[in-house]
């Protein structure tokens, strides 16, 4: 259930791995991408996935965004028992509910920033009276749809400019900014155990040097395999979670981002699903990424398998123009592939016109995704393909893992 290079990733990588594939289309963009891979269906053809899973006798659902939970269909489709890659029930709040997932870490001794939550813009600013230090917005329930996205603020007078301008509809998720030093890991939940996969991280800003804004979605990643957990992420923010998965019955992806303070990793949250920009290089790391998927949606143990000789990923995304303002519009302009690809390219925002040129239908064109024993042969060869794209006014950052890596680093 998904669009663009999400749905389009993740099809063709379980596709290639011997999966019969179809796609929901959840949004009303970017639906030519996933067309590549197999049939997909619109809303207004299928008011209820349901309906799809029915008909094709489908064995797993991977949902691109928590949005699912609240559909009107959700219990329909709960009750015909497929599995979903996803938690569900009260699994679902660690992403979900920002105050619930600081109230876990407390709850399970998990080193979490100082967060509040204002209800309105006198709240907030009474809260920052008390606390006179730099705080990152977030909105109080994660949605892609939510009136508030990610703000961070590196200044208390950074944060109370903010505290003018924000959409206070749901309130303000105000959680205490510690620094650049950030990472992320990603692990399975299946059977009440925790198997790691990847470390990660994610390239947020829109510019090279970590400059511009925070972008509605990474303009880079990269990828470690790491099932020992060597920066010992899983240890110290998701293992000790193990008595909740447990409870909750949770099974399905966990994503922790975290940040490096004072030699301790602090929680900055939990995500539920594989990501829009790690995920395909995840799938791509299993030996049998359909097995494991399955394995993990039906609540089993798992034996992960790695590719030999993959240890890196790099993701690199197109920006098409106009990005990351995304209230500047540009038109429909062609995107040409000047000399073959030979890594993963993975189509967002585009489709083909009449005449079968690729065109841009939106802000993001493309993420090229490559592999490589080491990181530089990962990056290197991410950037040979990505410059093999042409498009007028579109840009990438050229910056991807100078900074913010090995985890930990500024």
């Amino acid at each position: 259930m998904g669009v663009g290079a999400f749905a389009h990733s993740t099809g063709q990588i379980l596709k290639d791995a011997g999966a019969s594939v179809s796609t929901y289309l959840t949004r009303s963009y970017a639906h030519y991408p996933p067309s590549l891979v197999g049939p997909v269906y619109r809303p207004e053809q299928f008011s209820s996935p349901s309906e799809l899973v029915r008909k094709h006798t489908v064995g797993l659902v991977v949902p691109m965004s928590i949005d699912w939970a609240q559909a009107p269909w959700a219990e329909e489709l709960l009750a015909l028992g497929v599995p979903i890659l996803c938690p569900v029930g009260d699994g679902i709040k660690i992403e979900r509910d920002r105050d619930f997932a600081g109230r876990l870490c407390q709850e399970f001794k998990i080193p979490f920033p100082q967060a509040h939550v204002a209800r309105n813009r006198l709240e907030a600013e009474a809260i920052l009276e008390r606390h006179s230090q730099p705080f990152v917005l977030k909105n109080p329930f994660c949605s892609p749809t939510s009136p508030i996205h990610t703000i961070l603020c590196e200044t208390s007078a950074d944060t109370r400019s903010w505290l003018k301008q924000v959409d206070y509809a749901e309130g303000v998720f105000m959680q205490e900014y510690l620094g650049r030093c950030e990472a992320g890991h990603i692990a399975l939940v299946s059977a009440g155990e925790v198997y790691s996969v990847v470390t990660n991280q994610e390239y947020k800003r829109a510019y090279a040097g970590n400059l511009g804004i925070v972008a509605g979605a990474p303009l880079g990643g990269l990828v470690e395999k790491d099932p020992e957990d060597k920066y010992g992420l899983a240890r110290e923010l998701l293992y000790p979670l193990r008595p909740w998965f447990r409870q909750v019955k949770y099974h399905g992806p966990i994503q922790v981002t975290a940040v490096r303070r004072g030699g301790k990793w602090h929680v900055i949250e939990y995500n539920i699903r594989i990501g829009v920009t790690s995920g395909a290089m995840l799938l791509r790391l299993l030996s049998d990424p359909v097995g494991v998927l399955l394995r993990t949606g039906r609540d089993q143990p798992l034996d992960l398998q790695f590719v030999d000789g993959l240890q890196f990923g790099c993701s690199l995304t197109l920006a098409g123009y106009g990005y990351p303002y995304v209230q500047i519009r540009g038109p429909q302009l062609p995107v040409d592939v000047i000399d073959p690809i030979d890594c993963d390219l993975w189509w967002n925002e585009v489709s083909r016109d009449a005449d079968g040129q690729l065109r841009s239908t939106g802000h993001r064109i493309a993420d090229v995704v490559a592999f490589g024993k080491t990181l530089e042969t990962a990056i290197g060869k991410a950037y040979a393909n990505i410059r093999k794209i042409r498009s007028l006014g579109s840009y990438y950052r050229p910056d991807i893992g100078q900074s913010l890596w090995p985890p930990g680093n500024p």
